[in-house]
């Protein structure tokens, strides 16, 4: 009989989403999480599709808990979110500002529409209870800054391809330094590694750099969906009735 402590305590996914993701990729990132030790077990790059994206989620029915990069919840028709205007307000003189969501601009939102799929397969709105499945918003810039108490917003989204792939050799150095976190533990399994490989990403350009962009902030999803499961301090901007945005506050290597 194996270890008790060896087992399998939930599984958990997350989604850098596209926000029109039947046409550009979105990237998933699986794990398990075992006491405070989170194993990637699998990522899916350049995932297209509503179809294709529900079906890796909701693989074999036992997907505890999601966190996705994605307005979750749109009810405003224009201007942003009062989640947004609130983390924009602690966040934005480091970088880290949202951009605005409404319905106006994006009548059809792939987050929107994954979240409600979600809930009807019983995954609650930042329910972190028992056994409950649970879907959390997340923000992968703020969120970056406080897990690795940064002073501003890592520059890998924008700029020139230098600048990007420098942003993104620094944030993977970053992701693994997690596996000596005491808060929660990351190991990626090897066939993953070579997305977080500094001689890997600089040699990228154009898509194949955006899709390394993407994993990585798949599993940077997956890390926040484990520090949600494990309780840490956090702040959760807007509410879920109109939109909300779950940042930890809990930095994670000393």
């Amino acid at each position: 009989m194996g270890n008790e402590k060896d087992k399998v305590e939930m599984i958990l996914a997350g989604v850098d989403l596209a926000w029109k993701n039947e046409k550009n990729p979105s990237a998933v990132s699986l794990g398990e999480l075992s006491g405070s030790q989170l194993t990637v077990t699998k990522i899916i790059p350049a995932v297209i599709g509503f179809d294709r994206l529900s079906s890796l989620l909701l693989f074999e029915n036992k997907l505890h808990g999601v966190a996705i990069d994605a307005p979750l919840v749109i009810n405003n028709y224009s201007g942003q979110r009062e989640c947004e205007r609130l983390v924009s307000v602690d966040y934005g003189a480091r970088g880290a500002s949202c951009h605005a969501s409404n319905l106006g601009n994006y009548p059809e939102p792939a987050g929107v529409k994954l979240s409600l799929f979600l809930e009807a397969k019983g995954y609650k709105h930042l329910r972190n209870a028992g056994n409950f499945r649970f879907q959390i918003e997340c923000y992968p810039h703020p969120a970056i800054i406080e897990i690795f108490k940064l002073p501003e917003r890592l520059t890998y989204k924008k700029g020139q391809v230098e600048v990007k792939r420098h942003g993104q050799v620094m944030l993977a150095n970053y992701i693994k330094a997690l596996g000596r976190s005491n808060v929660v533990s990351l190991s990626i399994c090897d066939e993953y590694q070579k997305y977080l490989d500094d001689h890997y990403i600089w040699s990228l350009a154009g898509q194949a750099l955006k899709t390394n962009e993407d994993v990585l902030d798949s599993i940077i999803c997956l890390y926040i969906a484990a520090l949600f499961s494990r309780l840490v301090p956090y702040q959760c901007y807007g509410s879920t009735e109109n939109g909300y945005i779950y940042v930890p506050k809990q930095p994670c290597i000393i």
